[in-house]
């Protein structure tokens, strides 16, 4: 992951999510979301002295444009047409951005949108969570709602349980006991169960049936996990998890009418790093739960439990799969 910083006339700003192996398309894209000077109107500047990116390729890859996470910058001044200001010691390499204006400023409607005003600084796209319900089939939900491209439909549980057990079903081999922790046959009884909770064998099973790679970043961790990464899909979801409930994650402009985006490119490195700063975010609020310490009422008959191990355990001895945290 490249340590990069981008500096412009509304001031410097970390540009995350990008490797040497992004193209420099995507590097455009996430500045124009950053400066508002659109990506067909920049002109980039690197080193010390300043030297002009060639940016006729946007297929190229960064490394070879010489965008490194190298030592400290140099903490020699540099005269910029934005101001006088030095640029001071930065882990990694700082991109200068000017606007061209001679060039024409079309680009993406969010950019289209904006206005040198701050008021239209909130037109940006930010990656955001969106709540789904804590009842037992969350992850269903969540999953349903980014493959369908923003369509939240809570009904939609009992069809995607019976769509895993019937693929579950289908391939005995596969999905054995040594798998799934149980028989085939009971596994798909249990996971049609309006009380049970999914995980990962289930995002396993979706990101084959839906094509796509699925991420799930946990807020505990911070760290994603990504489902079907080496299967050659184009496509990705994203979902954010903190430990017992599973939300879908889209990228929206704040106090706007444009649907939301859910479904991203797999070349995509700038959502992932934006879905790790949510997630780190939401662990220095305790945004979390410890499955291993948190405490847990088996709804059937009531006894108290302490963490996972505890409720598979119980689970496994008396059959009972209905738990409610306290």
């Amino acid at each position: 992951m490249l340590r990069l910083r981008c500096k412009a006339r509304s001031g410097t700003h970390p540009l995350p999510g990008l490797t040497a192996h992004s193209r420099l398309r995507d590097m455009q894209a996430a500045l124009a979301a950053l400066t508002g000077v659109p990506a067909p109107a920049q002109r980039l500047l690197l080193g010390f002295p300043p030297r002009s990116l060639d940016l006729s390729d946007g297929e190229r890859r960064l490394g070879d444009l010489g965008i490194h996470s190298g030592a400290a910058a140099s903490l020699t001044p540099i005269c910029v047409f934005l101001s006088i200001l030095p640029l001071l010691c930065l882990t990694g390499d700082t991109l200068i951005v000017e606007e061209d204006t001679s060039k024409p400023k079309t680009d993406s409607p969010v950019v289209a949108k904006r206005t040198m005003s701050n008021s239209v600084r909130e037109a940006v796209p930010v990656l955001a969570r969106r709540v789904v319900p804590a009842d037992n089939s969350c992850l269903f939900t969540s999953v349903y709602y980014v493959v369908e491209g923003g369509v939240y439909d809570p009904g939609c549980a009992p069809e995607m349980r019976s769509l895993i057990a019937q693929i579950v079903a289908s391939d005995p081999e596969s999905y054995c006991e040594a798998v799934l922790g149980k028989t085939n046959r009971e596994y798909c009884d249990w996971i049609r169960r309006e009380e049970t909770w999914g995980g990962a064998i289930e995002v396993s099973i979706l990101s084959k049936f839906y094509q796509c790679e699925i991420c799930v970043v946990d807020t505990q961790t911070v760290r994603i996990d990504r489902f079907g990464e080496d299967a050659g899909y184009t496509k990705r979801v994203l979902l954010i998890y903190d430990g017992i409930h599973y939300d879908p994650l889209e990228r929206k402009i704040p106090d706007s009418n444009v649907p939301p985006q859910t479904i991203f490119s797999t070349t995509d490195d700038v959502v992932l790093a934006q879905a790790l700063e949510l997630a780190d975010e939401a662990r220095r609020k305790r945004q979390f739960t410890d499955v291993n310490r948190f405490t847990l009422r088996c709804m059937v008959c009531q006894k108290g439990l302490t963490g996972q191990v505890e409720a598979r355990e119980h689970a496994k001895e008396t059959g009972h799969t209905n738990f409610g945290e306290v």
